[in-house]
């Protein structure tokens, strides 16, 4: 069993924990995850590994409350245990000195851009990292982000905090600067974002690496649930990835991809929802 030692709140929807899991800690590294399961009969949910202490030996996660399953993990607290966390799963980010390099992280995809950045900074690049938000209660970590960071941009698309633009504005805007060569790109975020960003920077040539977060089951490649199309053909999230060059993703086939469940998803939702209600009521009436 997995304990939780702490939990934050971030935001109305985004919860973060720090989990006891010290033989994932051992072997963790930027850009890869895990995949957490509450009880025996709960969902497998893929996460990305948000931070990690070898020492201490506890692994950081991040996630939004969208699903039955997030919701239900949101509800856990400090001392209780998950039943399993298996990993680090996927490849690690491919850390080198590029020369200056841009991260972008929109939404929760913060949590996961934070690690590659500091692991960048840590080989000697030059890192200016962007990230954004629907509105500003949405932001976190900028402390963290300015620390590993040679230059932070943010922006909210709603203005409430920062720039008043989406992602692809300033980035836009350091590809076409004169005065340095941007050598690599790395961004995380939702589907949609990962597209326009890849989109943006592809007529200037400059490699874009995405993390895609698919539908997944089992995380070791037996499933297929989580394959992706790329120019040269389908490949596995879990295994092959989950990093890829975001020019080479069919995107309007990933998107239609991550539609497949919604329906089951909103019931499942529906269903937590009344039985957590219920519990509640019927806790109420006992006392």
């Amino acid at each position: 069993m997995y304990k939780i030692l702490r939990k934050e709140t971030l935001s109305d929807v985004t919860k973060l924990m720090e989990v006891q899991a010290p033989h994932v800690s051992r072997k963790a590294r930027a850009g890869q995850f895990i995949i957490v399961r509450i009880d025996e009969s709960g969902e497998r949910i893929p996460l990305t590994i948000a931070d990690y202490n070898r020492d201490a030996g506890t692994i950081t996660i991040i996630f939004q409350e969208v699903g039955k399953s997030t919701m239900q993990l949101g509800r856990m607290n400090p001392g209780e245990e998950l039943s399993s966390f298996a990993g680090p799963l996927g490849h690690p980010t491919e850390i080198e000195n590029y020369g200056t390099v841009i991260c972008v992280g929109g939404g929760v995809g913060i949590a996961p851009i934070y690690p590659i950045a500091r692991a960048l900074r840590e080989a000697g690049n030059s890192v200016v990292s962007v990230i954004g938000a629907r509105n500003k209660s949405l932001l976190f970590w900028e402390d963290k982000m300015r620390a590993v960071s040679d230059e932070l941009i943010i922006c909210t698309d709603d203005g409430s905090y920062g720039r008043k633009s989406v992602v692809t504005e300033p980035l836009k805007e350091l590809l076409e600067r004169k005065d340095r060569k941007v050598a690599r790109i790395w961004a995380i975020g939702p589907a949609i974002m990962m597209k326009f960003i890849s989109l943006t920077t592809k007529p200037y040539n400059v490699p874009t690496v995405v993390s895609l977060n698919t539908i997944m089951i089992d995380g070791t490649g037996m499933c297929g649930g989580c394959r992706v199309p790329l120019e040269e053909g389908a490949q596995f999230v879990c295994v092959d990835g989950p990093e890829f060059d975001g020019h080479k993703v069919a995107w309007d086939n990933l998107l239609s991809r991550l539609q497949f469940y919604r329906k089951e998803e909103r019931l499942a939702v529906e269903h937590f929802e009344h039985k957590c209600k219920l519990d509640a009521a019927l806790a109420k009436g006992e006392k």
